[in-house]
């Protein structure tokens, strides 16, 4: 058997309160080419499949034709709710679809919902464990002890009999004691939601989501596919991929890292400011640093030319030392000359605000100049 693995796909997501549906339905696409191409049995999505529990129509729209059309080539799809859904929106209609080869976690009831399939090697069985908290696994099982993710995730597999002369999969949307952050994630403060990856030793492959840097945990078989799509500036430096996993005989598993090309790439740039605006144009989501002593009060607009899909601009010199000073975004058109002058001298002078003899010096300028306030 052979199947992608992804996650995270967060659909309905903005970043920077820029709207990524369109890059996220290109991505979509890409996944499902992957799948054609690669002649896929099924698709897993471990999770967070929209960003909020009431996503917009749009986002489902996008998920909706995804999962159709996979289908309708004849691939499987294995998807579970996540931290971020509502999982009665994500199981939504579970039980119709699940005869076109659609499985769709369902309202979790104390144990792990389960699909057997068949392959040349015998049977094969699918195991779905929604993100669930461990005050959810109580009311299932009120007089065991439960007060942690660890005690959750233990309690749901010691209810749920795992077959291991059968090759099982489980997937999963928790956080694994030793995984690594890429940043964009919502988690727990303390640690709280870390559960010990020795809890699956019953399973040939765990595929995990809920956090965005692909990676193995402890072993190769138990695996973050990551998210997709860059979240993040945090993530600007990382390579997205989804993992190909071929299942043979009892005990061969092999993975394959197949890297992801978005719509529009998340990206730090970095220069002198006459050297970005040198720069080819780009579409880009990207962070712009600039290390100019003197830098124009417009010159974020300016840099919009290049890249217009600007997140933030940053300026790092002499006087906003090594960490660089954040400049917001600001319509300069919009804003009296008396405040883009604060502006810009708070911007040369590390924060300082200019003082009262220096706004009256410069309205008297403003005055004699004809460019007075309204």
């Amino acid at each position: 058997m052979r199947f992608i693995h992804t996650a995270d796909l967060h659909l309905g997501k903005r970043l920077h309160d820029v709207p990524l549906l369109e890059d996220q339905i290109y991505m979509l696409d890409e996944l499902r080419r992957l799948a054609v191409e690669r002649a896929a049995d099924a698709v897993v999505i471990a999770g967070d499949v929209y960003q909020s529990s009431s996503p917009p129509s749009e986002a489902m729209s996008a998920f909706d034709g995804f999962v159709t059309a996979l289908a309708a080539e004849g691939i499987r799809v294995f998807a579970i709710s996540g931290n971020h859904d509502s999982e009665r929106r994500v199981s939504y209609l579970a039980s119709l679809v699940r005869g076109s080869g659609i499985y769709v976690s369902e309202r979790f009831t104390g144990a792990l919902q389960q699909f057997t399939l068949t392959d040349g090697h015998g049977e094969i069985v699918v195991s779905l464990l929604p993100f669930v908290k461990p005050i959810t696994v109580r009311r299932c099982f009120p007089d065991e002890v439960i007060e942690s993710y660890q005690d959750a995730a233990a309690a749901v597999l010691r209810h749920s009999p795992i077959d291991t002369a059968k090759r099982n999969i489980l997937v999963c949307h928790q956080f694994i004691t030793g995984a690594e952050l890429a940043g964009s994630e919502e988690l727990s403060v303390g640690g709280v939601e870390n559960i010990d990856a020795a809890l699956f030793g019953d399973f040939d492959y765990v595929a995990l989501g809920h956090i965005h840097r692909a990676q193995r945990v402890g072993r190769d078989t138990v695996r973050y596919a990551g998210s997709p799509l860059k979240y993040s500036l945090a993530e600007a430096a990382h390579k997205k991929s989804a993992a190909v996993v071929d299942m043979g005989a009892k005990g061969e598993v092999s993975i394959e890292l197949v890297p992801l090309t978005p719509l529009h790439d998340v990206r730090e740039v970095e220069g002198f400011l006459d050297e970005i605006m040198r720069m080819p144009y780009s579409e880009d989501y990207v962070r712009v640093t600039v290390y100019d002593e003197l830098v124009p009060p417009d010159a974020r607009v300016t840099v919009t030319t290049v890249f217009p899909n600007l997140l933030r601009f940053e300026v790092r010199n002499s006087k906003t030392g090594a960490a660089a000073e954040s400049v917001e975004p600001q319509d300069v058109e919009n804003k009296s000359v008396e405040a883009l002058f604060c502006d810009f001298f708070s911007m040369q002078n590390n924060g300082i605000q200019p003082n009262e003899e220096q706004l009256a010096l410069i309205r008297r300028v403003l005055s004699e100049s004809g460019e007075e306030e309204e």
